[in-house]
C-alpha cells in the first residue's frame, strides 16, 4: 500500500509536470499578408497577387491561393491591398554610436558613455522605423546596445558590429593634437579610444592585438582604414596607411577567427596593397581608376559603397571641405564597377549630424541616377545581405536568410504604398509609404 502510494505521488508529479510545461510553451503566433504583390530581393519586378504567412520569426509560406492560418497560432491578418512586400532595407555602412551626436560630444576627454549608449539606442529605433531591418555596424562600442536589441529591451535593426575602427598612428582615427605622445612612446588614450570607438596601432603586434580585441568582443568583421579620410584632418587622401604586413596581421587573426577585414580606403595604391595583403572588402573607393576596379572585379572583391549628397556634411571651411570635394567625384567608380560586374555593397556612412539622419533613406533614392530603381532594391536587400554573411561562423543570425522574401527567410518586411522597382522615390518617404514595418515576426509600425 505504501509502494503503490508512493508511485500516485510521483505520477501526479509527472502529470502536474508536464502540465505547467504544456502551460509555459508560448503559443506560436502568425501573420498573414493577404493580397500583396511581392519583390523578392532579386526580381525586376512584382510578383502576381500573393499571400505571405509568416510563423514566429520566419516565413512559412508563399502562395498564389489562400492560406490558412495554422490550427492553435495566434494570427494577425493584413490585407494587403495590392501593395508591395517587400524585404526590410540594409545599410552596408552605418555609425549608430556617432549618428547622434555630434563631433564636440565624443572628441572630448572622458566622453559620457551612458549617454552614447542611450543616444546610440535611439538612433537604433529610428533606423529600423525608416524601414532599415539589418546594418553593419563600421566602428564603434555598439556591442550593448546589439545585445539589447537581440534580448529584446531596445527596439532596433540587426547589427553586425564590426568593434573599434582600428587605424594607424597619424591616420584615419588619430584626432590627437600635433603634439601629443603616440601612446607608444608614453601618451593616453585618445577620447575616441576611451570610448572603443577607434584603435590606435602600430606594427603587427599591435595590429593583431586589437583586432583579438575587437574579436573577443564579439565583432562579426575588422575594420581597418589603409588610407586618408574626409574627416580626419592629418592624413591627406593620397596616403597609404599600414604597411602590408600590419594589414595581413589583420587577415590573418580575422581568419582564424572565420570572418573577413574590410578597410576604408579611397586610392588606387591603397586598394591593391590591402587586397594584396588579403583582405575582402573595400569600403568607399571613390578615387580609383577603372583598372584597379577590374582588378577587385578579378580579385572577387566586394565594393561596399555610398552615393554621397551634393550638399554634403557641414565640415568647416578647411582642409576637410576640399577633401569632400574630391570624394564628390564618385560617377565613375559605381559606372566601372556595375560594368565589370564588381560585387557591390551599399551603405551611408552617416556621423556626427542627427539632424541629417533621413538622409538614410535619401542617399538610397540617389542611387538611380546610376541604375534602375529594381537594381537598387537588390543591392540594399539581397546583394548587402550576401556581405554580411561573409562573417561566416562568426554571424549571429544564421536561423533563416536576410534580405530576401522567401520561404525559410526572416520576417524582416516592409509593406509599401506604391511599386518601389518602378520609383525608387517611394523609399525617401517612409513615414508616409511604409505602412508595416516588421522585423523577426514582429510588427513595430501598423498603420492600416
Amino acid at each position: 500500500m505504501t509502494t503503490f502510494i508512493k508511485c500516485l505521488i510521483v505520477s501526479s508529479t509527472l502529470i502536474s509536470t508536464v502540465t505547467a510545461i504544456a502551460q509555459s510553451t508560448p503559443q506560436a503566433t502568425a501573420t498573414l499578408y493577404e493580397n500583396v504583390r511581392v519583390f523578392d530581393g532579386t526580381s525586376t519586378k512584382l510578383s502576381a497577387p500573393t499571400n505571405v504567412l509568416v510563423v514566429n520569426n520566419l516565413i512559412k509560406t508563399i502562395s498564389n491561393k489562400p492560406i490558412e492560418v495554422p490550427s492553435g497560432t495566434t494570427a494577425t491578418v493584413v490585407a494587403g491591398g495590392g501593395r508591395t512586400l517587400m524585404p526590410g532595407l540594409s545599410d552596408a555602412h552605418a555609425h549608430l554610436y556617432i549618428a547622434g551626436v555630434t563631433a564636440d560630444q565624443i572628441i572630448i576627454p572622458n566622453p559620457d558613455i551612458a549617454f552614447l549608449d542611450k543616444v546610440a539606442s535611439e538612433q537604433a529605433q529610428a533606423m529600423l522605423m525608416r524601414g532599415f531591418t539589418t546594418v553593419r555596424d563600421m566602428a564603434g562600442p555598439i556591442f550593448r546596445v546589439k545585445d539589447a536589441i537581440d534580448q529584446g529591451k531596445v527596439i532596433g535593426p540587426r547589427i553586425y558590429p564590426s568593434g573599434s575602427m582600428i587605424c594607424q598612428t597619424s591616420g584615419h582615427c588619430d584626432f590627437t593634437v600635433p603634439e601629443q605622445l603616440p601612446r607608444s612612446f608614453g601618451g593616453p588614450l585618445t577620447p575616441l579610444e576611451q570610448v572603443r570607438f577607434s584603435s590606435i596601432v602600430d606594427g603587427r603586434a599591435q595590429v593583431l592585438t586589437a583586432t583579438r580585441f575587437n574579436l573577443r568582443n564579439g565583432a562579426t568583421q575588422i575594420k581597418l582604414a589603409t588610407s586618408g579620410g574626409g574627416e580626419s584632418h592629418m592624413d591627406p587622401l593620397y596616403v597609404n596607411e599600414f604597411t602590408s604586413d600590419e594589414i595581413k596581421a589583420a587577415v590573418e587573426a580575422a581568419t582564424d577567427f572565420g570572418t573577413y577585414v574590410s578597410v576604408h580606403s579611397y586610392t588606387p595604391h591603397s586598394v591593391r596593397r590591402s587586397i594584396d595583403a588579403g583582405v575582402t572588402v573595400i569600403e568607399y573607393g571613390q578615387l580609383l581608376d577603372e583598372a584597379t576596379v577590374k582588378y577587385m572585379a578579378n580579385k572577387g572583391i566586394w565594393l561596399s559603397t555610398q552615393v554621397f549628397d551634393e550638399a554634403g556634411p557641414s565640415f568647416p571651411p578647411d582642409v576637410r571641405a576640399r577633401k569632400h570635394e574630391l570624394v564628390l567625384n564618385q560617377g565613375n567608380v559605381w559606372s566601372w564597377a556595375i560594368k565589370n560586374n564588381v560585387k557591390l555593397a551599399w551603405g551611408t556612412d552617416l556621423l556626427f549630424e542627427p539632424q541629417n539622419m533621413y538622409k538614410q533613406n535619401t542617399e538610397l533614392v540617389g542611387m538611380k541616377q546610376f541604375m534602375t530603381p529594381a537594381h537598387a532594391l537588390k543591392i540594399v536587400t539581397h546583394d548587402n545581405a550576401q556581405l554580411f554573411a561573409l562573417s561566416g561562423k562568426r554571424n549571429p543570425y544564421t536561423e533563416g536568410k536576410l534580405g530576401v522574401v522567401q520561404e525559410g527567410a526572416y520576417a524582416d518586411l516592409l509593406l509599401v504604398d506604391g511599386d518601389p522597382t518602378q520609383n525608387l522615390d517611394i523609399i525617401a518617404d517612409p513615414a508616409k509609404n511604409f505602412r508595416v514595418i516588421m522585423k523577426d515576426g514582429k510588427i513595430y509600425k501598423n498603420t492600416l
